[in-house]
Formats: structure tokens, sequence, C-alpha cells
């Protein structure tokens, strides 16, 4: 394929984020990021960073503006940005919770929609949403997160339904335990363990079938995987669960 291919990112300054545009680039597609924080000095000379909030949806208005305004096309729209609130569900206040879905949830119905001109025009595109473990198996003190993730995988398949007659696929991402900068925040529930943050990760990683926790390289290449419509072009409509086998196992093993 020889077209140059466009693709927008969003939450591109994380782990996740980070390791998936640098991925795309080294593909050869442009990639246009978006992100709360700077992304900093290294992102594609070729593409378009803009720093912006996902849960804002005059932002989103403002995001998908520069986007017209740098393509006439989109091949793929990565849904990334996330926001997780790890706290009992008696002591999550409304706001929080709302904070919860408009960044997780709210963001996609939005950024899809005001995405779908640019998909369509393509022709062929793909979406890839990155949702969670979470959506379909969780554990205490992150009600928010666990539900704005499983509301993502509905959302995705509606998504895939919808948008068929367009040729654009809608696909979802499931990781588990890879270390990013939200995965470590989150280890202070006591889920695994209270010693200190290496401590943790390696109890964390004894849980996982293959005995590690994942980097955000391997689920860069997932989502790649979902994106790139030579690999993924009969998919639709999917969760893929990229979590070194912890959903596979039994928790009364």
């Amino acid at each position: 394929m020889n077209r140059l291919r466009t693709v927008l990112i969003t939450g591109a300054a994380g782990g996740i984020g980070r390791a998936t545009v640098g991925l795309f680039a080294q593909k050869g597609w442009r990639v246009i990021g978006v992100d709360r924080a700077d992304f900093g000095a290294d992102f594609p000379q070729n593409g378009l960073f803009i720093q912006a909030d996902i849960a804002r949806p005059e932002e989103m208005q403002s995001i998908f503006e520069k986007a017209r305004a740098f393509t006439d096309t989109l091949d793929a729209l990565v849904n990334n940005a996330a926001l997780q609130i790890a706290k009992p569900l008696v002591e999550t206040a409304v706001e929080e919770w709302d904070s919860v879905m408009n960044a997780n949830l709210r963001s996609v119905f939005l950024g899809v929609k005001l995405a779908h001109p640019l998909l369509k025009a393509r022709g062929g595109a793909g979406v890839v949403n990155v949702s969670s473990v979470h959506a379909i198996q969780t554990s205490a003190n992150i009600a928010a997160y666990a539900a704005s993730k499983g509301g993502l995988l509905a959302l995705t398949r509606a998504m895939a339904i919808e948008f068929a007659p367009d040729n654009i696929r809608v696909n979802a991402v499931l990781p588990g335990a890879v270390d990013t900068p939200m995965l470590r925040a989150g280890l202070g529930r006591g889920h695994v363990g209270h010693g200190d943050m290496q401590e943790r990760l390696d109890n964390l990683a004894r849980k996982t079938v293959n005995g590690r926790v994942g980097t955000p390289a391997e689920i860069a290449h997932a989502i790649y995987f979902l994106a790139d419509d030579e690999q993924s072009s009969f998919m639709t409509g999917q969760a893929l669960v990229v979590d070194g086998g912890a959903t596979a196992r039994l928790s009364t093993e």
C-alpha cells in the first residue's frame, strides 16, 4: 500500500499512547496526536500534535477543526485517552464519576461522531477503542473506571453495526496489567500488597499467567493490528484481550 495513511490518537502522551504514536510513525503513517499533557519535542515531524482535553465537548470540536485543516481523510482513529479514579464506590463523588465517564466514554461517542466524515471519506477505515480487562473482570475500588470501560465495549459493538455500511470497522483492545504511569498510580489500592513500587509490580506480575506485566509496545502492536486493514479486514465489533492470560485463570485457583 503506497498511499500515505493518517491516524488520530488520543491520550498520545501517556504510556500506551506514546508507544502507539511511535509504532504508527515507524510504519509510515502520519500521526495526529491529542493529549492534555505536552508530548515533548520528539513528536513525529510530519504529524500534528494538539494539546487539548477530550473530556470537554468544546475542545473536541476544536480538535477536529484542526484535524480537518490538516487532512481530508482519516484511515484510523485510536480512542486511547482515559482517566482512572481508584476509590470505593461509596466514597466516589458524583463529580468524580462524571469526570471518568466524560473522559472515557462520552469522549469516544463525540470523537467518533466528529471523525466520521473523515473516516467515511477514505472509503474504508478502522476505529480502535482502548477499553480494559476491567470491562469483563474487575476488582474492588475501581467501579467508575470499570463501568466506563464496560460501556466502551458495548459502544464498540453498536458503532461496528452502524458504521459497517461506510466500510468503517470498529474494534476494542482490552489491555491487562501494562507498565504505564496509570498502572503505577493505581497500585495504591492494596490489591497487590503495600510494599515499594517494584514489590507491587512483582506481585502483580505473579498474578498473570505468563508471569510478567505487559509493555506499552505490546499493546501498541495490538492496536496497530486492529487499525491496519491489511491485517484485520474481516474483524469488527470485537474485543481483543491482551492481558498475559490473566482473565484465563479462575480467581478461585
